[in-house]
């Protein structure tokens, strides 16, 4: 990856960014968790999916809530009218919460965890079927894994050679309003993958190199699906709600959203603070 492609990426995200901020007014969003995966969304739908014509590829947000992150990247890389980002939770579009189908580029609805995972796994056994080359993209939530039907599919993945499927984690620490490891602790997780079949590798979630170099590489071992164990940052780019348990789902007001902007540009004054900044 070049220098100035990865700075290009960068100031993608930067807008991705803006533009959930943006969507945390009015009745609020899941702004924590879309934070965190602001740069894999960005990488893949600027540099690794072929999203149209035969053997393309196919992404699936299994972490709904994460959909400000979607719709801002399908904005930045000309997926969709700035403008409509405008209409989010109002009944003139289909833009709320959650992924929904009626929006072109949304594979499919998602909003309760744990069964995308099993989806992307038909999808894929599908194409080994049919011989077609296109790879299944699947992003899921750390907090996620605790559902069992993830780790059902991955047996299924592993029993087929599904070596076209590609899993992500978004390995932001945090489950809802709780850290992972205090509920149900998660660690060794490649150790847990590698024991169901599917080959592991970690990055900085944040660094568009490091994506580059792991997605690059795929599939890491041939006839087993990967997983990319992407380690984020609750938050990332707002010092005031990074990695902290209550900037979950928030509702903030215009003047608080335009601080926030502020803070996204290190231009925040020095008043402030994480308390300034109420949860509704």
């Amino acid at each position: 990856m070049t220098e100035a492609y990865e700075l290009e990426l960068k100031k993608k995200a930067l807008k991705v960014r803006e533009h959930i901020i943006k969507m945390s007014g009015g009745g609020g969003c899941f702004i924590g968790a879309s934070l965190s995966a602001v740069e894999v969304i960005v990488y893949l739908y600027d540099s690794f999916l072929k999203t149209e014509g035969e053997n393309r590829d196919t992404f699936f947000l299994s972490k709904g809530h994460d959909v400000p992150a979607l719709y801002g990247t399908f904005v930045e890389t000309g997926r969709m009218e700035k403008s409509r980002l405008e209409n989010h939770l109002k009944v003139e579009d289909d833009i709320y919460w959650h992924p929904n189908r009626k929006i072109e580029g949304v594979e499919f609805h998602s909003g309760s965890l744990g069964h995308l995972l099993s989806v992307s796994v038909g999808i894929a056994m599908d194409a080994k079927m049919k011989g077609e080359t296109g790879r299944v993209v699947v992003m899921v939530g750390d907090g996620e894994l605790n559902e069992g039907s993830n780790w059902e599919a991955m047996l299924v993945a592993n029993a087929y050679h599904l070596d076209n499927l590609v899993i992500v984690v978004d390995r932001n620490q945090f489950q809802a309003n709780i850290a992972t490891e205090d509920l149900i602790p998660l660690e060794p997780l490649a150790d847990k993958f590698k024991a169901f079949g599917i080959s592991p590798v970690s990055v900085d979630g944040h660094d568009f190199s490091a994506l580059e170099q792991a997605f690059q590489k795929l599939p890491l071992e041939k006839k087993q699906p990967t997983v990319i164990i992407s380690n984020t940052k609750r938050g990332k780019g707002l010092p005031s709600i990074e990695a902290r348990a209550d900037r979950w789902f928030c509702r903030f007001s215009d003047e608080e959203v335009s601080q926030l902007l502020k803070e996204l540009h290190g231009q925040s004054s020095a008043e402030l603070t994480s308390e300034t900044l109420v949860v509704r």
